[in-house]
């Protein structure tokens, strides 16, 4: 299986995690601090080169209904502009309360406030990447 980079797209903090190459797992890698959705797109292209990406996964922030608000709308764009810079395929996954489990996780292991900011990202994005790696049981369509 080829790495695959995992993405929790935020406006200001961009967590990456990454596959590894054979055992279907995901990883926290870091959080990229980004001025704006153009500057993003430029410091993921250059991770996924980094990092030997094949493939990536980033998180889609659909409503509790399943529909479309105005930041997965915002999601959306920033994957078309991944997909064209890197030339990579580019997939969502439904990140509903992703961040949120993690926050709870992270306060019932009683880590600090600050602490959680600096890890909750990458820490959604692992999520991310390991929820799309395990509903394919392994099985990753090759790029």
């Amino acid at each position: 299986m080829a790495r695959i980079l995992g993405i929790d797209y935020g406006r200001r903090r961009v967590g990456l995690a990454v596959s590894d190459d054979a055992d279907g797992l995901s990883f926290p890698l870091d959080v990229l601090q980004v001025r704006d959705e153009r500057d993003a797109v430029s410091q993921v292209v250059k991770r996924c080169r980094h990092e030997a990406a094949a493939r990536v996964v980033v998180g889609m922030p659909l409503n509790m209904d399943g529909t479309r608000g105005p930041m997965a709308e915002e999601v959306a764009r920033f994957v078309t502009a991944i997909a064209d810079g890197s030339g990579l395929p580019v997939e969502t996954w439904d990140e509903r309360l992703t961040t949120w489990s993690v926050e709870e996780m992270l306060i019932e292991a009683d880590v600090s406030r600050q602490k959680r900011k600096a890890v909750r990202d990458k820490l959604a994005a692992q999520q991310i990447l390991q929820g799309w790696l395990d509903a394919r049981g392994g099985d990753v369509p090759k790029p």
